[in-house]
């Protein structure tokens, strides 16, 4: 029996991009291959509903999302200690990235899921309060709290790393 149609095909060309969405959750590289693996398991299983999907990436997103704010007891895709650094291409500013990376991770699961959808993958309010399964204000709020805790986390390193420019 062979992979389902178009399953393989989506992977090869999705599989990064949920990979590094696990990547920025997880903050971790072993817990980003587990949370991206699981992903897509959960899409292999489900692949003649997931490939109907009006949006298959929406599709694998909401998958990844939920798995990993389910995920929250279970100690393999929990933060522990500190961060292993992900290889960043040449010309990325390391130091940014690096900062951006340890303060997600201080970030509860929820704060950054939602910091994830909004900020990386530029979801609307309403779309990702889809996905975390929260109202809309609860959305803004935890996006508000996080944001401030962010910045004060990164305090002055922030804009000594971007220049001057936030």
């Amino acid at each position: 029996m062979g992979e389902p149609d178009g399953y393989v095909e989506f992977v090869a060309y999705r599989g990064t991009q949920l990979f590094r969405m696990a990547y920025l959750l997880t903050g971790e590289r072993y817990a980003a291959e587990d949370l991206a693996q699981i992903t897509l398991g959960k899409l292999y299983s489900a692949w003649s509903k997931a490939r109907r999907a009006d949006n298959l990436v929406a599709y694998s997103r909401t998958v990844m999302i939920r798995s990993y704010l389910a995920a929250r007891h279970k100690t393999r895709l929990e933060h522990v200690g500190e961060p292993h650094r992900e290889p960043v291409a040449p010309d990325a500013d390391i130091s940014l990235r690096l900062t951006l990376f340890a303060a997600l991770a201080e970030l509860s699961r929820e704060d950054r899921a939602v910091v994830v959808l909004r900020y990386w993958h530029d979801l609307s309010v309403e779309d990702t309060a889809v996905l975390v399964k929260a109202s809309p204000g609860a959305v803004r709020n935890r996006s508000m709290r996080a944001l401030s805790r962010l910045r004060e986390h990164l305090g002055s390193d922030l804009s000594e790393l971007t220049g001057g420019q936030q």
